[in-house]
C-alpha cells in the first residue's frame, strides 16, 4: 500500500508573523512548524504502516527551508520526502498551490493520499479537496476516525454537531483533523537517519501537467488587498449594573440576542 501525505511548513505564530510588501507572508524571516492538522495526517499514515505495511511518501511545498517538516516526518517514520520548490511557484493561492501538489503527486503511485483539514496560516479547508478534484478521486474530509478495510477506507467524519461515516474505494483523499489522534515524537535513532537520508527536490521542470496559467502569485485568482498581524478590536459595551441581579440579567439578555441561549 502507498501513502502520500501532504504537510505545510506554516509560521509559528508565537515568534511573531512579518509580512512582505505585496502583503503575502515573509515566511523565509518566520520560526516554523508542522502545520498541526497535517501533523495528524501523518500519524494516521504511520499507523496505517504499523499495521498493516504501507509506504508514506511526505510531499511538502515551499521554500527550501521547508525540507525541515519533511526530515521531521522521516524521523517520525516517513520512508521518503519530497519538496517542491521553485520560485515561480512563490506567492500561490489555494488554487495555484493545490494545481502544483497536484502535478507533483502525478508523478507517484498512490492507493492513499492524507492531507491535514486547513493550515493554520490560511484557514481556508480548500486545497486538500482541490487536489482530489484536480486527480479525479473521492475525497471525505474533516476525519476524525478512520481505518482501512480491504480496497476501501472507513472514516468518521466530524458534521457540525453529529457525525458521518463514510466509506470510499481507494485511491481516494482524506483531510484530517487535529483531533484525528495524538503524534508520535521523533525518536534520536530516527531524528539521526532522517538527517542523512536524500530528500527529493523538484522544481517547475518536474511538473509536467502543471499549466504555466495555474501557478504561483500570477496564476493566483486570489488575490491579498491588504494584510495585518493586528486586528483593531472596537471599545465594546461598558455597563455598571447597580446588583449582581441586574448584571445576571443583563448577561441573560446578551446571550438571549446573540441567539447563544
Amino acid at each position: 500500500m502507498k501513502i502520500v501525505v501532504c504537510v505545510k511548513q506554516v509560521p509559528d505564530t508565537k515568534g511573531g508573523v512579518k509580512f512582505k510588501a505585496d502583503g503575502t507572508l515573509d515566511r523565509g524571516a518566520m520560526l516554523s512548524i508542522m502545520n498541526p492538522d497535517d501533523k495528524a495526517g501523518l500519524e494516521a499514515a504511520l499507523r496505517i504502516k504499523d499495521e498493516m505495511g504501507a509506504e508514506v511518501t511526505v510531499v511538502t511545498m515551499g521554500l527550501p527551508k521547508a525540507e525541515e517538516v519533511l526530515r521531521e516526518a522521516l524521523a517520525m517514520g516517513a520512508d521518503k520526502g519530497i519538496l517542491v520548490t521553485d520560485r515561480v511557484l512563490g506567492g500561490a493561492d489555494t488554487w495555484a498551490t493545490s494545481q502544483t501538489i497536484a502535478a507533483a503527486i502525478r508523478n507517484l503511485e498512490y492507493d492513499l493520499i492524507i492531507t491535514g483539514r486547513q493550515a493554520i496560516d490560511g484557514d481556508t479547508a480548500q486545497v486538500g479537496p482541490q487536489i482530489s478534484e484536480h486527480l479525479g478521486i473521492p475525497v471525505i474530509s474533516y476525519a476524525h476516525e478512520l481505518k482501512i478495510e480491504g480496497d476501501s477506507v472507513i472514516v468518521k467524519r466530524q458534521y457540525d454537531d453529529r457525525y458521518h461515516i463514510l466509506k470510499a474505494k481507494m485511491p481516494c483523499l482524506i483531510t484530517a483533523l487535529s483531533e484525528l489522534n495524538e503524534p508520535r515524537y521523533m525518536t534520536p535513532g530516527g531524528i539521526f537517519d532522517a538527517f542523512d537520508a536524500e530528500i527529493t527536490v523538484w522544481g517547475r521542470a518536474d511538473l509536467t501537467t502543471l499549466d504555466d496559467s495555474n501557478m504561483g502569485l500570477k496564476g493566483s485568482p486570489t488575490q491579498i488587498a491588504k494584510a495585518s498581524d493586528k486586528v483593531a478590536k472596537g471599545a465594546g459595551e461598558k455597563v455598571v449594573p447597580e446588583s449582581a441581579s441586574d448584571a445576571a440579567d443583563l448577561i441573560l439578555a446578551k446571550l438571549t440576542e446573540k441567539h447563544v441561549i
